[in-house]
Formats: structure tokens, C-alpha cells, sequence
């Protein structure tokens, strides 16, 4: 039985394309500037979002980091949602490497609201930790793939700037983000002081994310990610398959959106199985298992027998992400199988 993998968009394989440019990509010290892959990687990157320079980054952790290690110094003041992925899933490096001080503003579905936002912004005071910096997300994973509409972005960048704060945006999945949303990457990419996008998720590459920003934010940047260990020699071998991303892969997300709303209106007709289908944007679905009586393990062990991997959300939720190695009839035999593994369970 083969596995139905819908973890995360983690889970994608280089296509042909990818590995054959990495085979013959043109290689040389990237520590010295030197490797024209990254290189043309870089310049790519940077023009599509309307940014003057970029770096790669070996991962979007790493990209997050040297963000925020460039926008601040020990001590300051970072303002972000407590579930974003800065603050929930990379380790505390926002403290325990950066030195930063986070001001959580709980976000209402994915949604930060600009006036919750601007009063958390403190005025200076000898008793205080420095603003210096807001925090975006979009997509928002926590919120199952959510996307943060163009106009609510620009409002709270625009609040950030009235109180002389940088934006950095975790944009993971901002293509996602961007065509669901009608609109180019470069409007939301606009209105920021930085940004990160992966390139190891419905990209499809094997691994790397890349940082976009102005020439002397870019500058900054790359010295922290020398500090945190990220200099590369041959990085064109990632960087190759980056390029195919940009220029192969960014439209066809749409068929990943497409086949997370498949899903998701099939596992809302399973008994014990919930799912918000208005939170069903992009290529996430977020399913409440409550109504089944089981655990989150339990659920996940369930659809690990008959050979569907999924992520735990605990105490009551699991999620499962679409991407280009799942079709309609994929979907169709997920179905089948989820509904297997959940029959007897109560409601």
C-alpha cells in the first residue's frame, strides 16, 4: 500500500526539472560572493518581489533569524502573534540567539487587528524593552493556511511606521498566499522592511528559503547568518533548483488549493470529523476530531494504519496539507481510507 503523505508541503520531491539544473549547475564559493547560481537565484528572487537584493538561507528558521538578528539587537522589543510560527515552532532562537524581547498580540483567526496592535506599541520609557521591530505572517499556518488580506497588511504596516518600527514578514508560503489573494508576492512585499519565502515547501526543492530586502538590510543580514554558521561554499546546488521554483512553480499552488478544498469538504461529511471550511484558503485543512471520542495520537495512529500521514494538532485537531504529489484521485483514496480508519469511532 503506498503512503499518502499530507504532513506538510514539506513532504515534496525536486521534480526532473530541479534535478537536472543542480546536475549542471555552474558552481563556485558563495562565501566569497562568488557562486553564480546563487547569484542569479538572488537577483530573481529580489526583482520578483520588487526588493533590491536577497540571500539565501538554508532554511526558513535560519531566515527568520538573521531577520530578526539584523533588524535588532539584544534587548529590544519584537511585536508578534504568540501563535505565529517565529514565536511557536523555532525554538525560542528569537531570545535565546537574538536576545530579542517578544510583545505577543494574539492574533483572531490568523488576523492581527492594527488597533490591538499599535496599543501594544509602548511608549519609550527607561522601564521598557525598545519596540523595534513588528512581526507578520501569511500564510498563517496555526490558523490552517489563513491568508491576511492585502489591505489589513498595509494597515499594519502602516501602523509600524507611525511608531517607527521595521516589518518583517514570515511569508513561508507567500505565494500561496499571493494567488489566493488575486494579487502579486511584490504588493505584500511592498509595504515591508523584509521578507522570507520558502522554497522547500510547495516549491517542491529540497531545502532553502530566501530573504529579500534592501541592499544594506541584505548586507546586515548576511553577516549574521556568517554568526549563526549559515556561510555556504557551493551553494549553487541549492540554488539551482530554486530558480526552477520561481520560474515553474509558483502558479500551479492553485491545484494544491484546489485539491485542500476537495479534501476538506470530504472529511466534513465523515461522522466525528469537523472541519471550518471558510478557514480553508490555501493548501492546509485543519480537522476537529473531537466529535470521534479520540485522541489526537489515537486519530493519528488510526490513518497511519491504513497508510495516510498526517500532523498532530493536539488536544482535539490534526492537520493535513496538500501539494504537488497529491492529484484528484489521490485525494479520492485518502478519503476512502480516513473514512476506514475512523469507522466505529463515536461521534
Amino acid at each position: 500500500m503506498d503512503v499518502i503523505n499530507l504532513r506538510s508541503d514539506t513532504q515534496t520531491l525536486p521534480t526532473a526539472a530541479m534535478r537536472a539544473a543542480m546536475h549542471d549547475a555552474a558552481l563556485g564559493d558563495d562565501t566569497y560572493d562568488e557562486d553564480p547560481t546563487v547569484q542569479k537565484l538572488e537577483a530573481l528572487a529580489a526583482r520578483l518581489l520588487g526588493k533590491e537584493a536577497a540571500l539565501l538561507c538554508l532554511s526558513g528558521t535560519m531566515a527568520n533569524l538573521v531577520c530578526l538578528m539584523a533588524h535588532a539587537g539584544p534587548g529590544d522589543e519584537v511585536l508578534l502573534d504568540p501563535d505565529s510560527h517565529i514565536f511557536y515552532y523555532e525554538v525560542g532562537g528569537l531570545a535565546s540567539v537574538a536576545g530579542l524581547m517578544p510583545m505577543p498580540v494574539p492574533s483572531h483567526n490568523g488576523l492581527l487587528d492594527p488597533g490591538e496592535v499599535e496599543r501594544a506599541i509602548r511608549a519609550r520609557s527607561i522601564h521598557y524593552p525598545t519596540p523595534r521591530l513588528l512581526c507578520l505572517e501569511n500564510t498563517h499556518n496555526r490558523s490552517g493556511g489563513r491568508v491576511v488580506p492585502l489591505a489589513l497588511h498595509q494597515e499594519l504596516c502602516a501602523v509600524a511606521r507611525r511608531h517607527g518600527l521595521a516589518v518583517h514578514l514570515d511569508g513561508a508560503r507567500l505565494f500561496n498566499a499571493a494567488i489566493a489573494a488575486g494579487v502579486p508576492a511584490a504588493a505584500y512585499a511592498q509595504e515591508v522592511d523584509s521578507l522570507m519565502f520558502c522554497l522547500s515547501k510547495g516549491l517542491s526543492c529540497p531545502l532553502g528559503s530566501v530573504v529579500v530586502g534592501s541592499r544594506e538590510f541584505i548586507a546586515r543580514a548576511d553577516h549574521c547568518r556568517k554568526r549563526i554558521g549559515g556561510g555556504m561554499r557551493q551553494a549553487g546546488v541549492i540554488a539551482a533548483a530554486g530558480i526552477v521554483a520561481l520560474e515553474q512553480m509558483i502558479d500551479r499552488l492553485a491545484e494544491d488549493h484546489a485539491t485542500a478544498r476537495q479534501l476538506a469538504l470530504g472529511i466534513s461529511e465523515l461522522p466525528g470529523l469537523k472541519v471550518d471550511l471558510r478557514s480553508v484558503e490555501t493548501n492546509m485543512v485543519y480537522v476537529d476530531h473531537s466529535g470521534t471520542g479520540l485522541s489526537t495520537a489515537e486519530v493519528v495512529a488510526r490513518l497511519k494504519e491504513v497508510g495516510v500521514l498526517v500532523s498532530e494538532r493536539p488536544p482535539a485537531h490534526i492537520r493535513l496539507v496538500t501539494h504537488r504529489h497529491h492529484d484528484a484521485a489521490v485525494i479520492d483514496e485518502a478519503l476512502a481510507r480516513i473514512r476506514r480508519a475512523m469507522e466505529g469511532s463515536r461521534r
